[in-house]
């Protein structure tokens, strides 16, 4: 049960509350700045807790039923606490940039609920390379929104607008992820209808 890649998977999971806690407050750099180190510190570890269990045979049932939930609970935390504290905010639709956060928590719920409405049914719904990419959208964009955050001052002059350069790419990165949840999530429901009766 304690293995390597359980240990690194649960890690994950125990850093959401001091993610979230330093996030919490968007006027202190420092705090988003470490906020992004160790956003990026559980994202090696997202990886490598998979690379693990394959490469050493120690995949448990644990760590399958663990790792989605580990990755769901970082992204609806960092997008929840981002939403609270006005990050997801841009020029021309100010704070409509939620929608795609809603989009991608809903759907997040919504596959959870059709994985387990299936696993009863014994079909399993393996994850396919659209919702790979939909997954490295989503998290390169929160990434870059913390990031834009801890640098306010990383900024493009347009002219007649000043953006911020990791702020603009979290915000395209996320609606991008927004409209790949739709498709996958789609995909997925799919596969689900053919099993209801």
């Amino acid at each position: 049960m304690l293995t390597l890649p359980n240990i690194l998977t649960l890690s994950r999971i125990l850093a959401v509350p001091l993610l979230a806690f330093l996030l919490w407050w968007p006027t202190w750099e420092l705090g988003y700045g470490l906020a992004f180190g160790l956003y990026c510190l559980m994202g090696i570890t997202d990886y490598f807790d998979g690379y693990l269990a394959r490469s050493s045979g120690a995949v448990s049932r644990l760590g399958v039923f663990l790792d989605p939930i580990a990755d769901k609970i970082m992204v609806a935390a960092v997008i929840l606490v981002l939403t609270a504290q006005g990050i997801l905010r841009g020029p021309y639709v100010g704070d409509m940039h939620v929608i795609a956060g809603l989009v991608i928590l809903v759907r997040e719920i919504a596959v959870s609920g059709l994985r387990e409405f299936l696993g009863g049914l014994q079909v399993s719904m393996p994850v396919s390379r659209l919702a790979k990419w939909k997954t490295t959208f989503q998290l390169v964009s929160l990434g870059a929104l913390i990031l834009g955050t801890a640098m306010p001052w990383w900024n493009l002059d347009l002219g007649s607008l000043v953006v911020n350069v990791p702020h603009s790419v979290g915000l395209t990165t996320l609606w991008a992820a927004a409209v790949l949840t739709l498709v996958t999530g789609w995909d997925y429901l799919r596969v689900g209808l053919r099993h209801m009766d």
